[in-house]
């Protein structure tokens, strides 16, 4: 099976010029790019599905380019987009930037035998004037077939400035220039970039006679049509200042059965038969979610790194109530914190935990958790009440020492309920 046939099974391809695949099974190494506008400071989980492409593309040989958007991204592609980008400064650019160069050099190899590289587009439009570009750019395609772009005529309706409609000519110009100085063959993006692709096919045939080629990838999206990576903070980000480890893991554990095979296809290293055996084995036991823990491990591993992985799969246990007293006490403020910020919490005031006689009185404080006393000895009693995972009975004395960095107490009532109490 050729590269190109494996991405197709893998759902990985969506739209492809003629040729494409003939291109990438000739035996040759193809010479392939991927853009990426530096529109945030990270990238987020919808584009590592570009980026597994090219990946995969480089394990059977070809050599990807990454263009970094230093000038396509101060006009912003309006591609998928229902209203203008806000633009960005300089710094802002070259900041996002540099970010996204660290992230993008974790995914793909920059010193093996089809080493990656890495180039800027604003190198070669920063020496370029407006009419320069004009005269060996515009006057090659025509309005009417910039026009009949799908992106274009979407937004026509609803406003379309002449920065953004110039956009797909100065992307279309990256693919010649990275054609003509680079020998460039090939460009992959997202399905809303087909446009953009194709333009750049159109301007090297006119100005170089010669064939280009290109491929998108699918947009990210769950079974439903709503587009994955979003999480209810917004974007699930690749920096973990933005998306930490623990909760890039745990939006994965919790991928909908009926999308967890879309995504092990994209991003598993398995084969395609290897993942449906393991989709087969998730099936004899789905609440075990089998399927999720080895899309989690691996994305995490891969985005955060092995000790990354480590942590986040300590703290889900936590979470789940699968871990020692001792292991609760090792995290930290921040980290207790985020494990525990979905379940309920209360506050209360360090003098009043201080003047609670026993435990029950101090549970006490909390009616809208523990609505009696009753209720909490009971608890106690039956050996259903847990503080800090520790299980507490109705004679245990109340001591300040039970309290995590001094302000934190974790009650237990039953196997699943959680409540995180602080005292400031």
């Amino acid at each position: 099976m050729t590269v190109f046939d494996d991405l197709r099974r893998r759902g990985i391809v969506q739209d492809f010029t003629a040729g494409t695949a003939e291109l990438l099974s000739s035996g040759r190494p193809v010479r392939f790019y991927a853009g990426f506008d530096p529109t945030a400071d990270s990238l987020h989980l919808g584009h590592l599905v570009p980026v597994m492409a090219m990946a995969r593309l480089q394990k059977a040989g070809h050599i990807p380019f990454v263009v970094l958007g230093g000038a396509t991204g101060m006009v912003g592609d309006p591609s998928g987009k229902n209203q203008e980008r806000p633009l960005l400064d300089l710094e802002a650019i070259q900041h996002n930037l540099e970010s996204q160069k660290q992230q993008l050099r974790r995914f793909l190899d920059f010193d093996g035998a089809a080493a990656a590289q890495m180039v800027n587009n604003a190198d070669w439009f920063s020496g370029m004037g407006y009419l320069e570009f004009l005269r060996n750019v515009g006057k090659h395609l025509n309005v009417a077939y910039m026009i009949s772009k799908d992106l274009v005529k979407r937004r026509l309706e609803t406003g379309l400035s002449y920065a953004e409609f110039s956009y797909q000519l100065i992307q279309a110009y990256d693919f010649l220039y990275l054609r003509q100085h680079y020998e460039v063959q090939l460009q992959l993006g997202g399905s809303d970039q087909w446009g953009n692709i194709t333009a750049g096919i159109e301007l090297i045939r006119r100005i170089l006679g010669t064939e280009a080629y290109g491929f998108t990838v699918p947009l990210l999206t769950k079974a439903d049509g709503t587009k994955f990576g979003k999480s209810e903070g917004g974007n699930v980000w690749l920096d973990s200042r933005r998306t930490s480890p623990y909760k890039f893991y745990q939006y994965l554990i919790n991928i909908a059965d009926e999308d967890v095979k879309k995504l092990l296809l994209i991003f598993s290293p398995q084969s395609p038969d290897e993942i449906e055996d393991l989709l087969n084995r998730h099936l004899q036991a789905p609440h075990q979610r089998l399927a999720q823990h080895h899309l989690a491990d691996h994305l995490t591993r891969l985005v955060h790194g092995e000790e990354a992985l480590q942590k986040a799969q300590f703290s889900s246990a936590i979470l789940f109530g699968k871990a020692s007293p001792d292991q609760l006490k090792s995290l930290t403020p921040e980290e207790l914190e985020e494990v525990f910020e979905t379940v309920p919490q209360g506050r209360a005031t360090l003098q009043q935990f201080l003047e609670a006689s026993t435990l029950t009185d101090l549970l006490a404080l909390f009616p809208q958790f523990f609505p009696s006393k009753s209720e909490i000895r009971r608890l106690m009693e039956s050996g259903g009440m847990y503080v800090n995972r520790c299980p507490i009975n109705s004679n245990a004395p109340l001591d300040s020492e039970w309290l995590l960095h001094g302000r934190y107490l974790l009650v237990q009532k039953g196997k699943k309920q959680f409540f995180l109490l602080q005292f400031l």
